[in-house]
């Protein structure tokens, strides 16, 4: 690939420097390079998979969108920005994550931008990947680590984007997406 992954995963390294997932306990960078990975199963745009190492550099590390722009162009900001959530700051993570997740949805439900639903499909499969590998040792106390501890609702939520995602379906990562969901919250959906 081309300089502009490269100088991407590079800026993604120094930006989650320190940072660890909450779930799996592993360096934050590797959920990152794991999004740009599935990405390239999928696409082979550039700004799509440089997209998918800085799509947390806003929301997690308080990097201003002025300087994904500046840094990597306007296509990689905006797509970066669709991942964005509000962290609605200045109320408690656990009040608000219905609504973030309402605001996340609309815009993933609204946007006809193939690259987006890539860019959604390879960060969402990445966290069911973990969601998993926790959920076969664990059970539903990993939820409990999380702002959301009620599992039924992850469920709605990983449930209400793979329907906003249809039309990726034909994509080993969908499929492979569906059937993760399924496993983790196929008895939580009550």
């Amino acid at each position: 690939m081309g300089q502009l992954l490269d100088e991407a995963i590079v800026f993604a390294t120094h930006a989650h420097a320190g940072q660890v997932r909450k779930m799996a306990n592993t360096p934050y960078i590797l959920h990152p390079l794991e999004v740009a990975s599935i990405i390239a199963t999928m696409t082979g745009d550039e700004n799509t998979m440089a997209a998918g190492v800085l799509h947390d550099t806003i929301e997690d590390c308080d990097v201003d969108p002025k300087e994904i722009k500046r840094r990597f162009g306007a296509r990689v900001s905006a797509l970066v920005q669709s991942e964005t959530e509000d962290k609605l700051s200045e109320r408690p993570p656990a009040d608000t994550w219905m609504e973030r997740k309402e605001d996340s949805l609309l815009m993933l439900r609204n946007t006809k931008d193939e690259q987006v639903k890539i860019l959604w499909l390879a960060d969402k499969l990445s966290n069911m990947r973990s969601f998993y590998r926790e959920y076969c040792q664990k059970g539903n106390e990993i939820f409990q680590a999380l702002n959301q501890k009620d599992s039924a609702m992850h469920g709605w939520y990983y449930r209400t984007i793979a329907g906003y995602l249809e039309s990726l379906k034909d994509q080993c990562a969908y499929q492979e997406y569906t059937e993760l969901v399924e496993k983790v919250f196929g008895d939580n959906s009550n």
